[in-house]
């Protein structure tokens, strides 16, 4: 068997634009026709994936680890329960915080999510790298995605993402909701933007383990490419690891290698590198 080798998407399989270049999707498609094979391994569940032009892969690791899936076989799938998502939308509401439920159907939104998440996208846009305009329409897009609804105490939810109005809601969130993962993601520690709550126990880790038992693989032939803190996890657990050039100093200090930025062929340079094309 060749390698196995796991992408984050967004800021390293594509670009704060959600554009995969040129150069990522003819590695991914090289490295698949040399025998290796390639998953997603993404905070995003299946339906945001679904938006997205991406070469073909092998399968995808979603939510954040809880959704596990090889050539359309689904491995794994542990969601919320009903009364888990009732509790974080009470919350939210109560709080008048804007959140996103993230199901493999859909993107579900509140109506604070409708009024507060295009500046909230500008701003993790802008602190990503992109252009004025190129943030502005990051948040227009995002909310136009997304399915705005009153049915929102669903049992499809792998986890939910909320607009933090400061960095104490993380904090209240994780004295909350005990029984769910609590972290934060759009920024260093206090710069969040976002926290999320998902199903305890559930990492990109965890996920990755669950999938190389049921491919009969070994850990010894994994690589993972990350940006964020987030991608931590994958870290802990592939035998080579590699940063990308726009990723943030805690994941490039975690790394074995360290490759150009995502626009600037990040992934295929890393992929010549690393004998995979």
């Amino acid at each position: 068997m060749g390698k196995i080798v796991f992408l984050d998407v967004d800021g390293t399989l594509i670009n704060y634009d959600a554009v995969c270049p040129d150069s990522a999707f003819k590695a991914v498609e090289m490295a698949r026709a040399n025998g290796h094979k390639v998953y997603i391994c993404t905070g995003c569940s299946k339906a945001e994936i679904a938006q997205r032009t991406l070469p073909e892969l092998d399968g995808m690791i979603g939510a954040n680890g809880g959704y596990v899936e090889d050539a359309g076989e689904v491995v794994m799938h542990q969601a919320l329960t009903v009364d888990q998502v009732r509790h974080i939308v009470d919350w939210c509401n109560e709080r008048e915080l804007g959140f996103y439920l993230e199901a493999n159907s859909g993107m579900y939104i509140n109506e604070w999510f409708v009024r507060q998440a295009p500046a909230t996208m500008k701003k993790y846009a802008l602190g990503k790298g992109a252009t004025e305009e190129q943030a502005e329409g990051a948040g227009e897009s995002f909310v136009n995605s997304m399915i705005r609804t009153d049915d929102l105490y669903r049992d499809d939810v792998n986890k939910v993402s909320f607009i933090l109005s400061s960095y104490q809601d993380h904090v209240d969130s994780r004295t909350e909701f005990p029984d769910m993962e609590a972290n934060t993601w759009g920024g260093k520690d206090e710069q969040a933007l976002f926290g999320d709550l998902g199903p305890k126990g559930i990492t990109k880790k965890h996920a990755i383990e669950v999938l190389l038992e049921h491919l009969g693989a070994s850990q010894a032939d994994t690589i993972s490419f990350g940006d964020a803190k987030i991608d931590l996890s994958m870290f802990e657990l592939c035998a080579y690891n590699v940063a990308m050039g726009n990723g943030g100093p805690e994941i490039k200090e975690a790394a074995d290698h360290i490759t150009n930025d995502v626009d600037e062929d990040g992934l295929y340079n890393a992929f010549r590198k690393l004998g995979l094309i």
